[in-house]
């Protein structure tokens, strides 16, 4: 018996590619590879300016005897129940010192009691909200009655909407 040689015949099947190749842009040399696309790159956003100091923010209501109660910001100026304040108003804000021989106190609960003087001269009303900004490098407080924040945030929105007016 004889054996016959099988004959396996090899057929080559060209197959069309999915993604057309790029051609190259004008002005641009062939020496990209070949299927690579060019795009513009993408845009990217204008990155925030990193903070520079170490204030901590907070906004409280004035209770109907003057007393704001913000912890937080307290503790982060290192104040304790009994620590001896120097308070007074300067251009429409409250700042607020630490003092070893200032009248005021933190109270037993570690809330903060702005006098009546100072409430008055601020035109602070119960249940008006107020930003606190602590410098923990200075040691003071500053708190923002609502007219300065007002004066400060239309200063704000001037510059960034170029004086247009926004109802």
């Amino acid at each position: 018996m004889r054996r016959s040689a099988a004959v396996i015949a090899v057929v080559e099947v060209t197959v069309a590619p999915l993604i057309p190749p790029s051609t190259p842009e004008q002005g641009q040399g062939t020496g990209r590879r070949l299927g690579a696309l060019r795009r513009p790159p993408l845009p990217l956003p204008d990155l925030p300016i990193p903070r520079a100091g170490s204030s901590v923010y907070g906004l409280a209501a004035i209770d109907v005897s003057g007393r704001i109660a913000d912890r937080m910001i307290v503790r982060a100026l290192g104040w304790g129940c009994g620590t001896r304040l120097h308070i007074y108003e300067s251009a429409g804000l409250i700042v607020v010192r630490l003092d070893p021989q200032g009248v005021f106190t933190l109270t037993g609960q570690g809330h903060l009691h702005l006098p009546a003087a100072v409430r008055k001269w601020c035109g602070l009303k119960p249940g008006d909200r107020l930003l606190l900004a602590a410098d923990r490098d200075g040691g003071v407080l500053v708190v923002h009655p609502p007219a300065a924040l007002d004066a400060v945030v239309a200063q704000i929105h001037a510059a960034a909407f170029g004086g247009e007016q926004h109802e």
